[in-house]
């Protein structure tokens, strides 16, 4: 055998093991080890009433954290098969890409570089505008009234951008006071380090609701004109744990357009509308595509209820925010959530 013919035969076999020893690497994906571990590690916020914060007795409550149950209850049919990882601003994204945990639905704004720089969001599962709040004794209303004011921000968060482009925007001199956790930049607020406190609205007026002594002596107002959307993420390079992530929240959003909720879940079985027969799971296929259990979509909506119900008891009429549902409805209703098919 020639020397170039060897170099060419020892080429392909470190390209034959290189195959042969990734596929394996793949099969070790993140749902398998999510398997084997028997519970799921979601990361979470350092506590907002509504997305995502332990209760009085110690039992994790919130949009954000209802939809990893989701994850859970599509992976073991379990919605406590799960562990919450509170984590800051800085932390979040970190902990995603080195495997501390295995998605991330923390309030996170799904922009272009963090696209772009090792994380995949999923669908969004809330849209929101980002805000200010400020004390009403200032006598500020919207952005172009702040000149000069000092604001507290949290750093590793899209917000430090905001800030920097408003004031830029409309030549405000705005003065960020950084801080590296939610609790301490709350805290600054509340107690007159700075005038006026950025965050997503729907967090601003949990915030309001919990820590204020007296919620009428804030106002909020939008930052921008900009809508976000707030997606959770998982880590680039496991296509099975994206699609099992994607199709979970996807299963909270198609139960609300079927009419399909926690207390029908069982009536609505014996349908005979062709989709709502695949979503339940009652035809197989979806299940098998996913590699999850046929009835995976049903577990999810009888264990949770739909992206409404979920949203009404956390944020909305039924819980003490009060939120209204605006573009977090769905399209039909003039939202901008879009349940896709499940077929």
């Amino acid at each position: 055998m020639r020397g170039n013919d060897w170099t060419i035969l020892v080429f392909a076999g470190a390209l034959l093991v290189g195959t042969t020893i990734s596929t394996p690497g793949q099969a070790q994906s993140t749902i398998e080890t999510v398997k084997k571990r028997g519970h799921v590690i979601c990361g979470a916020s350092q506590g907002t009433v509504g997305f995502g914060a332990p209760d009085s007795n110690g039992y994790w409550r919130g949009l954000d954290v209802e939809t990893c149950r989701a994850i859970a209850v599509a992976i073991f049919n379990d919605r406590d098969k799960i562990e919450f990882v509170p984590l800051s601003g800085q932390q979040r994204i970190p902990a995603l890409q080195t495997g501390e945990i295995d998605v991330l639905p923390r309030t996170l704004t799904w922009t272009l570089r963090r696209d772009g720089n090792g994380i995949n969001p999923t669908f969004a599962n809330y849209y929101e505008y980002t805000g200010f709040m400020m004390p009403k004794a200032l006598g500020v209303t919207k952005v172009d009234e702040m000149a000069g004011a000092s604001v507290c921000v949290q750093t590793g968060s899209t917000t430090e951008v905001v800030v920097n482009d408003v004031s830029t925007k409309h030549n405000l001199g705005l003065k960020p006071v950084i801080f590296d956790n939610v609790a301490a930049t709350r805290q600054a607020f509340f107690s007159g380090r700075c005038d006026a406190l950025i965050t997503d609205a729907a967090a601003l007026a949990s915030v309001r609701a919990t820590q204020a002594k007296n919620a009428d002596d804030y106002v909020i107002f939008p930052a921008t004109q900009y809508m976000d959307a707030l997606a959770p993420a998982v880590r680039h390079g496991d296509d099975q744990w994206f699609d099992t992530v994607k199709w979970s929240i996807q299963a909270l959003l198609a139960a609300e357009m079927y009419g399909i909720t926690q207390a029908n879940a069982d009536q609505m079985l014996t349908s005979s509308d062709p989709r709502i027969r695949r979503f339940l799971g009652v035809e197989p296929g979806n299940g098998t595509a996913l590699r999850l259990d046929e009835k995976f979509a049903y577990n999810i909506v009888k264990q949770l209820g739909n992206y409404a119900e979920i949203f009404d008891r956390n944020l909305g009429k039924g819980s003490p925010l009060k939120i209204e549902r605006g573009p977090n409805r769905l399209f039909r209703d003039g939202g901008l959530m879009f349940p896709l098919d499940f077929q």
